[in-house]
């Protein structure tokens, strides 16, 4: 109870300094801030080794793909993913819901980073140019769009079925996809209390070439993920 207080505490006071100290950058071109996010993946990183003595471990570093475009698709369990997987790819433009947007600086720095945000579940102008606009980003971009195919944080041990749209992205950017399984809610799960003394695995596997029909990549993403997730538990 004590060590999630301490690290509650620590966290997030230093993501507010992070966020405070770099407002006279949204002025100043986009990579400053960029930077900014990667310094508050390394210390979401620093907070759970020193904190909750967790070990953060990194598999597959050799499928990382690095001679062509391609988006990221991992599991989401937990806040971890969403700062520290800025500390292994090269800045990842996210998809995020539109409320984010309006958070006071925090949403700011998400619009300057390039966020694409959507309105779940509403038929809008903007959604309905959704995937027009993933397209002209990723095009003119060299950091990786990055998506959560489960829509949202999801316990250890459920399996829900992807959502469609992620099948949608990998036919309309004809890219390839690099998987991503993290076991990270069995320390910082969406609900309850922080664990300490274990060990976040962010498995990074094989890419999932451009080719197949949309519903053979989500099957072949969801059983790789899936299957990854069982050996990590």
């Amino acid at each position: 109870m004590t060590k999630n207080y301490i690290f509650s505490i620590f966290f997030f006071t230093g993501i507010i300094i992070i966020s405070l100290i770099f407002l006279p950058s949204f002025l100043l071109p986009q990579k400053i801030v960029i930077f900014g996010g990667r310094l508050m993946g390394h210390w979401t990183g620093f907070c759970l080794k020193f904190f909750l003595s967790t070990k953060i471990l990194i598999k597959g570093t050799e499928n990382i793909i690095t001679e062509e475009k391609f988006f990221i698709a991992s599991s989401h369990q937990s806040m971890f993913e969403t700062f520290y997987l800025q500390t292994i790819f090269n800045s990842p433009i996210f998809i995020l819901k539109k409320e984010l947007l309006k958070i006071p600086v925090f949403g700011w720095y998400l619009r300057k980073i390039g966020s694409i945000s959507i309105q779940r579940n509403k038929i809008t102008k903007d959604n309905l140019g959704f995937f027009d606009n993933i397209s002209k980003i990723i095009c003119n971009s060299k950091r990786p769009l990055i998506i959560f195919p489960q829509g949202t944080r999801v316990l250890p041990d459920e399996r829900p079925p992807f959502k469609k749209g992620a099948s949608r992205i990998y036919e309309e950017l004809r890219i390839a996809c690099q998987p991503i399984a993290i076991n990270s809610g069995f320390v910082w799960p969406k609900k309850g209390q922080k664990k300490s003394h274990k060990t976040i695995t962010i498995s990074i596997l094989k890419k999932i070439e451009f080719g197949l029909s949309k519903d053979e990549f989500l099957k072949i993403l969801e059983n790789n993920i899936y299957k990854e997730l069982n050996l990590l538990n």
